[in-house]
């Protein structure tokens, strides 16, 4: 497939995984339309470290989710999509779930049904390995059952089978894609990965939840590879992929694997307010991934190790955006 030959709209672009897919694609050759959350400041999100020429090939496209009028607009001209809007924490989903899943279901209706209209060539949905809850069994593949252990991963559920319903119903060409757990540059400290990192760079403590769960880490330029796979891959409609390492760490191990980056002295300490409910917490996650390998191609190949490094070196540079310490959900 030729991208210098397609029109793209990317939700979500202002955020983590959003604004690198962004600049993947414009190295790809593709014109990107980036759909960001619009906010008076007129801040595009982490879109602003992307480098100057990049941001040329970048239309940034501002508006709500939540109107389907202005999806209608962000899809036109448009080939594909890939939608990855939606609000992400699970902390923030117990404190506020209606907004959760108003945001996550009915955003993803308007792209679908936008699509419908605009005659879309492809709908690549980004899902999450949350969609799993806690393995049945290891490593988890497609055919999983899908328990929702938080409302944000009851939404992600919902939404997933809305874009699967428009693929049986009307045959909307859609494909799903489930990252497990995405870190690297320009992430959040909400997640687990720049949480120790700031901590550890600056102070003597890092403050965790639950030190025992397991997680598969897969680092951002493999995760957008993998978007970049089903975009080009034919005859995969209606097929969802899961995008993970295949590897899994303990939390404990991983902050150790951390601290002895930055600074064997620091010590680790469970802090009760960052504690799931038991009944929600999610204790291990692992990703079959063979077949995005076997269909797509796709492979991880940056290790655990390479990743965070890079990503150290990422969070030193830009410290200041961060507030360490404080519990971000």
């Amino acid at each position: 497939m030729n991208w210098g030959e397609k029109k793209v709209l990317v939700t979500g672009a202002g955020g983590f995984i959003g604004s690198h897919l962004a600049e993947r694609l414009v190295s790809k050759g593709a014109a990107v339309r980036a759909w960001v959350h619009y906010n008076s400041r007129g801040e595009p999100g982490l879109l602003k470290f992307l480098p100057a020429d990049t941001l040329k090939g970048i239309e940034v496209f501002a508006g709500d989710l939540l109107n389907p009028h202005t999806a209608l607009k962000a899809l036109e001209g448009c080939q594909m999509v890939f939608h990855l809007g939606a609000l992400i924490s699970i902390p923030y989903s117990y404190v506020h779930p209606d907004e959760v899943v108003h945001t996550n279901l009915l955003g993803t209706l308007n792209i679908l049904m936008a699509a419908r209209k605009t005659g879309i060539e492809k709908v690549i949905h980004t899902s999450t390995s949350e969609v799993y809850g806690t393995a049945r069994y290891a490593p988890i593949n497609e055919e999983h059952p899908l328990q929702a252990q938080s409302p944000y991963a009851a939404s992600k559920i919902g939404a997933d089978k809305l874009a699967e319903s428009f693929y049986r119903s009307f045959e909307l060409p859609v494909v799903i894609v489930r990252p497990f757990n995405t870190y690297g540059p320009r992430q959040s400290a909400r997640a687990v990965i720049p949480t120790i990192i700031t901590q550890a760079l600056v102070n003597k403590k890092v403050f965790l939840g639950n030190l025992q769960t397991s997680r598969d880490f897969t680092f951002v330029s493999d995760t957008v590879e993998g978007f970049i796979k089903a975009g080009e891959t034919d005859g995969i409609i209606g097929m969802t992929f899961n995008l993970g390492s295949g590897q899994e760490i303990r939390i404990a191990d991983l902050a150790g694997l951390i601290i002895q980056k930055i600074d064997p002295t620091v010590e680790l300490v469970t802090e009760p307010q960052r504690l799931r409910p038991p009944n929600s917490e999610v204790y291990r996650l692992i990703s079959d991934h063979s077949l995005a390998s076997k269909v797509l191609g796709w492979q991880p190949v940056i290790s655990l190790s390479e990743g965070i490094e890079a990503t150290i070196a990422w969070i030193k540079a830009h410290l200041s955006l961060y507030q360490v310490g404080k519990y971000e959900f």
